[in-house]
């Protein structure tokens, strides 16, 4: 059955594939960038003030990494301005798996929030995209109905 002109058109696999190793790459370097912040201010102050701090400074580096590196898109003050809503679902994940990983599985606070983060990753993705991609949030157009809907 031939498509109808409603229908999107299936997306580039291998384009795909490229952004999400790409989307990887930046987030093995972004988080590599996190840890080592973490790890500076973590002798000088509570363990959850370095990693608030670190998580911040690294999101502002993670914007511009996918911006021009993963998605390929121009980065603008309206993207700048969405993308840490991207990353409060991204902040909660990682601070609640933090926070049970140390306090109720006794693990180290140096090794915490490598393992937290790394559980946050799918996330991240699909809400980067949605921010960074305009439209790639977006429903397939739905096909006309012979008969009348209510619109309400």
């Amino acid at each position: 059955m031939a498509p109808t002109t409603n229908e999107r058109p299936a997306p580039d696999r291998k384009a795909q594939l490229a952004q999400i190793l790409r989307f990887g790459l930046v987030g093995g370097v972004n988080t590599g960038t996190f840890y080592a912040i973490y790890l500076l201010l973590h002798p000088f102050m509570p363990y959850f003030a370095a990693y608030s701090i670190a998580f911040v400074l690294a999101m502002v580096g993670s914007f511009f990494m996918n911006t021009y590196f993963t998605y390929r898109t121009r980065p603008t003050w309206k993207k700048f301005l969405l993308f840490p809503l991207t990353n409060v679902t991204n902040y909660v994940i990682q601070s609640a798996g933090l926070y049970a990983l140390v306090t109720w599985a006794g693990m180290p606070t140096e090794i915490a929030p490598l393992v937290a983060a790394v559980v946050a990753i799918p996330f991240t993705y699909v809400l980067s995209r949605k921010i960074l991609i305009p439209g790639t949030g977006e429903k397939p157009a739905e096909p006309e109905q012979t008969h009348s809907a209510s619109t309400v």
